[in-house]
């Protein structure tokens, strides 16, 4: 029998990481056999209230964790391994492979999310190729990026060889001195790459993004003018910035406290593994650096980009334990802001300056460069490997297009790229490429403080209080479907002019008129306890609901608690009656 050309197809299915940054997530499947590729996460936008991190929908691999054979991790950005643990406690990865960076950082969330016992960690050098399944061999090519140990991978399937660049920029100064292999990169685009999967993060910038040594300088400069304190913050994970931020440290005669949990662990991991390289005695703890004198001293935080627990917003928020901003302290972002951040970045910013604090920031000051590279970098991807289909990843939609347009011009037919979204299934062949259907793929919201999901139903709850308030009611009903108290109401967040003592008679009548009409809908039977609690609550709130909104034109949340008796009133021996203790129904 001849096998369809379905059947032959490689399919390769993001969950996320496409049109938009963060969570990049990808799957890659042939046949019966699923490899992930990373499973980052992304941060909550302002109206995801008590949301702490947002991860892409993973139904598909739930669906099908049978297939799944392995993951292989790129670098350890967050936005690359920060759902590894989430998922795991859902399916079972066999053996994710990775650089030694991020597997140690990734071992740490393991343990600590009690998940370490549902999958391998096996660690990969460069140019290291790994077996996964009877489909796939991965092999890994060094790059360069903002973070130590990162890579591409060449993903060697049936139909040919797919190559994803990860996150990458081509940096000729590494300050690590690790060099992109673009040798190896090259002798895949001779033998012949079927398809690129290319990082477009900075596929609207031309040129070239500068090494990442270009930052020293500036930095020196900077220190060298700070006469008091010096705080700087950067992304916890940017091994190399922080390298010559404690390089410079050393040279200007200060000593280092570190802030913040993850700039603590990711210090910990890279000098175990020796990535960063200093004495043990530049670091001081923060109870003893505040005997010292003001221009002996660096703060190294976490709060780049605003995060609200992180250490830097603590500290402009005024809510920070141990450190308070005073006048003559020099705060130095070694960052920009990545897209939705800016607000809570520039509000961070302006409290510090209002206490006092000389910032230093922005994109002109040369304290910060991207680790993403830009056009003359993406054609040069595009030349080395030379692919016969390739697709835009990692980006917003402009982002995506602007890329397509960049391999166009580098010779790559339109007809032979495709734009893409998450959830979208490629079906790649050795003759062709499409989008052949799609999978779920929304995100799912996760509460840290509970270790729970939060629902697109709580979540609507939540934005509904926190932009029209909470009504609460209370009223006590007997058997009869008579109220036995005045019911009470209480209103948070709620703006009205319409007086208390009138509302209460109000929601009181509409109650007792409900009551009066639809009682004998809610009594199911003859006994006199055969009465539909339940039915009688959800008719309660849903018309007290539309009554509210009408006579307070707001939609605010209500919370319906119904107190009803136990039992029906009873005899006893002496003929008297008498009732039980009552309970309370909530909605």
């Amino acid at each position: 029998m001849v096998k369809n050309e379905a059947e032959y197809a490689l399919k390769i299915i993001p969950l996320g990481g496409l049109h938009e940054i963060g969570k990049n997530t990808c799957v890659f499947e042939y046949q019966d056999e699923i490899i992930l590729l990373d499973a980052g996460l992304a941060f909550p936008t302002r109206g995801m209230h008590g949301v702490n991190i947002v991860l892409p929908d993973t139904t598909y691999l739930r669906e099908n964790r049978h297939k799944i054979k392995g993951m292989i991790v790129t670098h350890g950005h967050e936005d690359h391994i920060g759902g590894i643990a989430f998922h795991l406690k859902q399916f079972d990865i066999p053996v994710i492979y990775g650089p030694r960076l991020a597997m140690a950082m990734l071992e740490g969330k393991l343990e600590e999310a009690g998940v370490r016992d549902r999958t391998e960690l096996r660690t990969v050098l460069p140019r290291d190729v790994v077996r996964i399944g009877e489909s796939f061999f991965v092999e890994y090519i060094r790059n360069t990026h903002s973070i130590a140990d990162s890579f591409t991978v060449a993903i060697h399937t049936p139909i040919g060889i797919v190559i994803h660049t990860g996150d990458f920029k081509i940096d000729h100064t590494p300050v690590d001195g690790e060099k992109f292999d673009l040798q190896r990169l090259a002798e895949h685009g001779e033998k012949g790459v079927l398809c690129l999967l290319s990082d477009s993060t900075n596929a609207e910038v031309p040129g070239f993004t500068p090494s990442e040594r270009s930052v020293f300088p500036n930095l020196d400069r900077v220190f060298s003018q700070a006469t008091g304190r010096l705080f700087v913050t950067t992304f916890a994970s940017s091994v190399h910035r922080i390298n010559m931020i404690l390089q410079l440290a050393r040279k200007h005669n200060r000593v280092v406290t570190v802030v913040g949990r993850s700039m603590l662990n990711l210090i910990a991991h890279a000098r175990n593994l020796g990535y960063i390289k200093c004495e043990d005695n530049l670091f001081q703890p923060l109870h003893t650096v505040r005997g010292m004198p003001d221009e002996n001293v660096l703060v190294l935080t976490t709060g780049s980009q605003g995060e609200t627990m992180a250490a830097m917003t603590r500290i402009a928020n005024k809510e920070h334990p141990h450190i308070k901003i005073r006048e003559g302290d020099t705060v130095v972002f070694s960052a920009n802001p990545i897209p939705g951040n800016t607000i809570a970045v520039v509000n961070t910013i302006d409290k510090l300056m209002i206490q006092g604090a000389k910032v230093v920031y922005g994109r002109d000051k040369g304290i910060h460069v991207s680790g993403h590279g830009c056009q003359e970098e993406q054609k040069l991807m595009i030349a080395l490997t030379r692919p016969k289909f390739f697709v835009p990843f990692h980006g917003e939609h402009r982002m995506l297009v602007k890329h397509a347009e960049t391999a166009q011009s580098m010779g790559i037919p339109s007809e032979n790229m495709i734009i893409i979204e998450n959830g979208d299934v490629i079906e790649l062949t050795e003759e062709s490429i499409r989008v052949a259907g799609k999978v779920p793929s929304g995100i799912e919201l996760v509460d840290t403080t509970s270790s729970g999901m939060v629902s697109s139903k709580v979540l609507e709850e939540r934005q509904r209080m926190a932009s029209e308030g909470l009504v609460t009611i209370a009223a006590a009903i007997d058997w009869t479907g008579k109220l036995l108290a005045k019911p009470e109401i209480h209103m948070q967040g709620v703006v009205t002019s319409i007086e208390r003592s009138l509302l209460l008679k109000w929601v009181q009548q509409r109650i007792e008129e409900i009551l009066r009409v639809r009682w004998s809908e809610f009594v199911t039977g003859s006994e006199a306890n055969d009465i539909d609690w339940g039915g009688l609550q959800g008719t309660l709130e849903k018309e007290l609901q539309r009554s509210i909104r009408r006579e307070l034109q707001c939609q605010p949340t209500l919370t319906l608690l119904m107190q009803i008796p136990d039992e029906p009133a009873v005899k006893v021996a002496d003929g008297r009656r008498r009732r039980t203790r009552s309970t309370a129904v909530a909605s």
